[in-house]
């Protein structure tokens, strides 16, 4: 089948920053074996860019640095700026990237002692109009309710996590998003974190321990909902910072809790593509990048995880 898609990855970047090239190089030759080859790298303080004269490596979309203000976010990862500056980050980040551009949408404020958004709502919006007027399309990342709904209000392109996409709380949200088709990525793998993260910050932040808790318990409901509306979903991992590379196939795995088997196949290969716009490897004179399993996935996904070959470019690499 076409080659996988590693919708949300971080190459480069580990939990303590950006990493060395050679260590870049392995996170994508992980990518490369687990048949993902081509990625979507939604935010990474490192410079891959050299990595786009390798024959022998993923193809990588990239959406430049986080955005996100100062102390609102995993230090070390993003372009730190006030709303009043957002603006001009927008655009250093929409340079950095390959037609994308990626907030930070809502982090735990430890004043509020819960989840809130980052961003005035209208400043959002003009930051989403100026990356738009420069050609991008701009994603944030997004836990809670509040955030999801302004950001999908201000015309954003895309969703990381999502988990704050409650139909019965935000079901004009989940419309709106399948109306504009505005994408989401889950995170499957990810969001297996929150209870940890409740855990941690119980004694200090009761209330945010409890919408964690809340989000996790109903992701699958969340995400079934938004399908069922029409919103279009794509597998990412988040791998990279504190997951590590290679973990496609699980992910896809995960994605079976809400989603048809071909569905997730096509959410984590073909119309991934298409929506990254990426040709039809299967078309003739396209770039020969393939994967090969030793069984129907449809039959069990669990077989993603163990590719028997990979092709890319026409060559086999694994």
């Amino acid at each position: 089948m076409p080659g996988l898609v590693d919708a949300h990855c971080h190459v480069g970047l580990e939990s303590t920053g950006a990493v060395p090239d050679d260590v870049a190089e392995q996170h994508a030759l992980a990518e490369r074996s687990a048949g993902a080859l081509l990625l979507r790298d939604a935010g990474s303080p490192a410079d891959t860019r050299w990595m786009d004269e390798r024959e022998d490596l993923p193809r990588i979309i990239r959406a430049g640095r986080h955005i996100a203000r100062p102390k609102r976010y995993l230090r070390n990862y993003g372009d730190e700026v006030e709303p009043d500056a957002l603006l001009d980050a927008v655009e250093r980040q929409a340079a950095r990237g390959d037609g994308w551009v990626k907030l930070v949408g809502d982090w735990i404020d430890r004043e509020v002692g819960d989840l809130t958004p980052l961003w005035p709502a209208d400043v959002a919006r003009a930051a989403i109009d100026r990356a738009h007027a420069l050609g991008c399309r701009v994603t944030a990342h997004v836990f809670g309710e509040q955030a999801v709904a302004e950001l999908v209000e201000a015309g954003i392109d895309g969703i990381e996590h999502g988990t704050g996409l409650d139909p019965e709380t935000n079901a004009a949200t989940i419309d709106l998003m399948a109306q504009r088709q505005v994408a989401l990525v889950p995170t499957m793998i990810q969001l297996e974190n929150f209870p940890g993260f409740a855990d941690a910050a119980q004694d200090k932040f009761p209330a945010y321990a409890r919408r964690m808790r809340h989000l996790h318990a109903r992701r699958h409901a969340t995400f079934g909902a938004a399908l069922d509306a029409g919103v279009p979903i794509y597998a990412g991992t988040d791998a990279g910072g504190y997951l590590p590379h290679g973990i496609v196939g699980r992910e896809m795995a995960a994605m079976r809790s809400f989603m048809g088997a071909e569905q997730v196949l096509g959410a984590g290969s073909w119309r991934a593509r298409a929506w990254l716009g990426r040709p039809d490897v299967l078309a003739e004179g396209a770039p020969a990048d393939l994967v090969v399993f030793a069984s129907d996935p449809r039959a069990d996904l669990r077989v993603l995880g163990t590719p028997a070959a990979v092709v890319l470019r026409g060559r086999r690499v694994a």
